[in-house]
């Protein structure tokens, strides 16, 4: 058999094998978003430690029925998946957070990114939020969504 041959051969047979490649990947992300979500963790209202700074957290005092983080130092845990409060996500990262903003009505917002993974989202602040770690991130123009951050981020 000629060289030329073999070369076209071999090159479609690792085109085959990216396209099966794709299709097993795609399969199995399918799979992970239709698999059953674990159950709920303990109610947001519980009692948690800080998995940053390990200072002990209540619940809120007001301005909200989720406590998604931390009050001393803002952190949170990536727990959410599409919705606020279902306790859905399996990736589990610290969410730093890295800017703040106002909504039009003048409600502040964090913003926070997952250590892990990337994933951005918007906190609403709480109430006995750490204003002196709040004032320390820089401000950013309000928005709806991040550029960048996956279709099923939570925007509260």
């Amino acid at each position: 058999m000629p060289s030329h041959r073999r070369t076209r051969d071999a090159q479609r047979a690792q085109r085959r094998d990216a396209r099966e490649q794709q299709v097993t990947a795609r399969t199995a992300r399918r799979n992970e978003m239709l698999a059953p979500k674990p159950a709920l963790s303990p109610n947001e209202r519980d009692p948690f430690t800080c998995g940053n700074c390990g200072e002990q957290v209540g619940p809120t005092v007001s301005g909200g029925h989720h406590r998604n983080h931390c009050p001393y130092c803002l952190y949170s845990l990536h727990i959410d998946d599409r919705t606020m409060g279902d306790r859905a996500s399996t990736c589990g990262g610290l969410m730093e957070p890295v800017a703040t903003f106002r909504r039009p009505k003048g409600e502040e917002v964090i913003v926070q990114r997952c250590l892990r993974c990337g994933l951005e989202r918007h906190n609403r602040l709480a109430a006995d939020d750490s204003l002196l770690v709040l004032r320390g991130l820089p401000e950013v123009e309000p928005r709806q969504t991040l550029r960048g951050t996956p279709a099923n981020a939570i925007v509260s």
